[in-house]
């Protein structure tokens, strides 16, 4: 009767560390980040492209807060503070620069966040004055969100 009890009580217990033991590796798994295909945004107006293609990452108020900012390695950049990083100047060259692939940052060009510059020329068939215009109209745009 001894063993039999001791046999129960085992195994409630086995059964309870396994449930506890599920519930703390489903609550703890991280986020993803689902890649889609880049759709063709209108390249003449900055603010459609950024809606489409920054947000999900920098957020709609570019702050680095979008929907997938948490599944990210390194947080997205607060889009809005980087004149005031500046010492009172717009980086437009550098944030060119980034969007095209050539600066070095920590998430884009990562399997975090793509290289925009390479998916606005498949995009643009190769042409490389699409691919100016909507980097231009991006940057202009990303211009207009820095904080007063």
């Amino acid at each position: 009767m001894r063993v039999i009890k001791f046999i129960s009580l085992a195994g409630i217990v086995a059964i309870l560390s396994a449930i506890a033991v599920a519930q703390a590796t489903s609550t703890q798994s991280t986020p993803q980040i689902k890649h889609v295909p880049i759709t063709n945004a209108p390249s003449s107006s900055g603010k459609e492209m950024f809606k489409s293609y920054c947000a999900v990452c920098h957020g709609v108020d570019a702050k680095g807060n979008g929907p997938a900012a948490s599944a990210m390695k390194t947080p997205p950049t607060d889009l809005t503070a980087l004149t005031k990083k500046g010492a009172g100047q717009y980086p437009a060259a550098h944030v060119a620069a980034v969007i095209r692939g050539q600066a070095a940052t920590p998430s884009h060009g990562s399997q975090d966040m793509p290289v925009w510059g390479r998916l606005f020329s498949s995009i643009s068939q190769g042409h490389e004055g699409p691919v100016q215009q909507r980097i231009t109209n991006l940057v202009n745009y990303i211009e207009t969100l820095q904080a007063k």
